[in-house]
């Protein structure tokens, strides 16, 4: 056995959080013990404790923020004092190596500060900049509230032995605002497992009698630019295009709000929303879309991030259309029709152009395919996270 690494998250709950996920399999699999400590799900996930496929996987209840940044304040409140509350009584049966905190939010360093005195070091898994998530989810809200992201950030950074970051642009926030030495950021990027994501027969009875699919596949929160794909779905109606259905899966905190303005807009007969569906249907729907959307708009956290969604599309040989993002750009390449920021008409424009155009939707499919097969998959970034740990091992000699 390597060494027991302690994995915090407060954002989802395991194995619900994808990455999380991959992450606490991939170092069961090289040797280390590993305990996760987060929150239960809504739906899934409600066991108290429970050990799946060799990680031991502690929950607590927590209910999700409503209600503005006060909602956040007491989510993230009651979330630490249970975090606290099951890291110690890990601590109390044996000695933690690592404390690996996944964030949001940016105050897990508080439980590896809390458990350094019994030799545990402090690796920060960067999954969201969180003062631009505040900046993009209450524009025009209190500035105090982003100085306290900010500060927070950089205790978070000045407390961490090393950090995994997400991507090349969290990296450098890490090295330029965060002041870590470039040798200790490693990116290890959310990626597809290519055993998850594989073709199947298309199901043309999933397009309900229409000529085209299109689809989306993730998140619905008020960041993630449904919004911006219904109103550009009312584009293409009110220039006569009609022929495609447009199916949404997924859910997330704006779930209701989408099916509403979908009915507002007068879409019930263009578009679908499947809430959570098993692998089976995101694999057969995937396998059948001509063409795939990633609506999410610009923002100071969305042009950063790298969207799961985008290099999920590129696995299943799909071809996207997409807002101009920084990592929108990076990750898809030429695998995806790029439009202005945020402008509906435009994305509804290259929706259609793209229908228009079999040839060019093939090509750009087997583009990213192939290069999620040779640089973006979950097998390449399990290499670089083993990789990473064995450095981390090696270079911080840990007691006993």
């Amino acid at each position: 056995m390597n060494g027991h690494i302690l994995i915090l998250v407060e954002n989802l709950s395991v194995p619900f959080d994808r990455r999380v996920w991959q992450e606490s399999r991939a170092l069961v699999g090289a040797g280390y013990r590993v305990t996760v400590i987060c929150p239960m799900g809504a739906k899934q996930d409600r066991e108290p404790e429970a050990t799946i496929e060799g990680v031991r996987i502690l929950r607590y209840p927590l209910r999700a923020a409503t209600g503005g940044p006060a909602g956040y304040v007491r989510e993230y409140g009651l979330a630490l004092w249970h975090t606290l509350r099951l890291a110690l009584r890990v601590r109390r049966e044996g000695r933690i190596d690592v404390v690996h905190a996944c964030n949001p939010p940016d105050l897990l360093f508080l439980i590896a500060l809390a458990l350094r005195p019994g030799g545990a070091r402090f690796v920060f898994d960067h999954h969201d900049l969180v003062p631009e998530l505040f900046l993009s989810r209450f524009a025009g809200g209190p500035s105090a509230l982003f100085r306290v992201a900010k500060l927070v950030e950089r205790c978070t950074f000045a407390c961490a032995d090393a950090v995994i970051s997400t991507n090349e642009s969290y990296r450098r926030a890490a090295i330029e605002r965060g002041a870590m030495a470039p040798d200790l950021v490693t990116v290890v990027r959310s990626a597809p497992d290519l055993t998850r994501f594989v073709a199947r027969p298309p199901d043309p009875a999933l397009k309900r009698g229409k000529t085209y699919l299109a689809a989306y596949l993730g998140v619905m929160g008020p960041q993630d630019g449904v919004d911006y794909a219904l109103r550009a779905i009312a584009h293409l109606r009110e220039r006569g295009r009609t022929d495609t259905l447009f199916v949404f899966m997924g859910a997330g905190d704006a779930f209701d709000d989408l099916v509403a303005l979908a009915e507002e807009l007068g879409l019930g007969e263009l578009v679908e929303f499947t809430g959570r569906v098993p692998d089976e249907f995101v694999q057969t729907c995937l396998s059948t879309a001509d063409i795939c959307l990633s609506p999410d708009p610009y923002n100071p956290l969305n042009d950063v991030s790298t969207m799961n969604k985008v290099v999920e599309y590129m696995a299943m040989a799909r071809p996207l259309v997409s807002f101009e993002l920084t990592e929108a750009r990076v990750s898809a390449g030429e695998a995806a029709v790029y439009v202005p920021a945020n402008d509906e008409s435009a994305f509804a424009t290259a929706i259609s152009e793209l229908l228009d155009d079999p040839d060019r939707r093939k090509r750009m499919g087997e583009l990213g395919r192939e290069r999620v097969e040779r640089e973006l998959s979950w097998e390449i970034s399990r290499q670089n996270l083993i990789a990473f740990y064995q450095r981390f091992f090696r270079n911080f000699v840990l007691p006993g």
